[in-house]
């Protein structure tokens, strides 16, 4: 297999396929583990995964499907509302870890139904709308976003969850890019 190390255009069909993957992978991944694992961080002020499983909920209710809409209703006119990177942490106090992983789910193939429905065309993925911070952003931004957003907090639980290993793996650790930082 060839590897294209190339950057790709968005592609709303992968992206949408991507999208749709992440609540079943994290489903796999994290439903019947120890809750150690869970909880574990990297220190303070970091997130665990499941603080990280309870910001995806909150993105999907207030980021993501929003904002796309406030593109397509008010383009430049009306900028998008802040997104509180830490409502997690009150939304999800008292939650189960597989509660908000079925919450994720349906709010995830509730959000993507939605987004199908819009039947959007390339020449409106180049609509703006306006981020508080960034200013003007297209529609294409924003969905490829959503879809980096996600692979990124994927890599930071993966790495939360190997560096509690760190102590343990001996010289190994140079060679395992997750506690290290190697490369390769």
């Amino acid at each position: 297999m060839t590897t294209d190390r190339s950057r790709r255009p968005f592609s709303l069909d992968e992206g949408t396929a991507m999208l749709a993957s992440t609540p079943r992978l994290l489903d796999v991944w994290l439903r019947d583990l120890p809750a150690a694992w869970i909880a574990s961080n990297e220190g303070d002020g970091t997130w665990s995964p499941f603080d990280v499983v309870g910001h995806l909920i909150h993105g999907e209710r207030t980021d993501w499907m929003p904002r796309v809409r406030r593109i397509l209703d008010h383009g430049e006119a009306l900028a998008f509302d802040p997104f509180d990177r830490h409502a997690q942490f009150r939304d999800s106090a008292g939650k189960s870890l597989p509660a908000l992983l079925d919450e994720f789910a349906r709010l995830r193939a509730k959000n993507l139904d939605d987004l199908a429905a819009l039947r959007l065309e390339d020449a409106t993925m180049n609509r703006k709308g306006i981020h508080p911070a960034f200013g003007a952003v297209t529609l294409r931004q924003l969905l490829a976003t959503w879809v980096a957003h996600d692979l990124d907090h994927i890599i930071q639980m993966a790495r939360v969850m190997g560096n509690q290993y760190a102590d343990e793996v001996g010289p190994w650790r140079q060679y395992l890019r997750i506690i290290s930082g190697a490369q390769g």
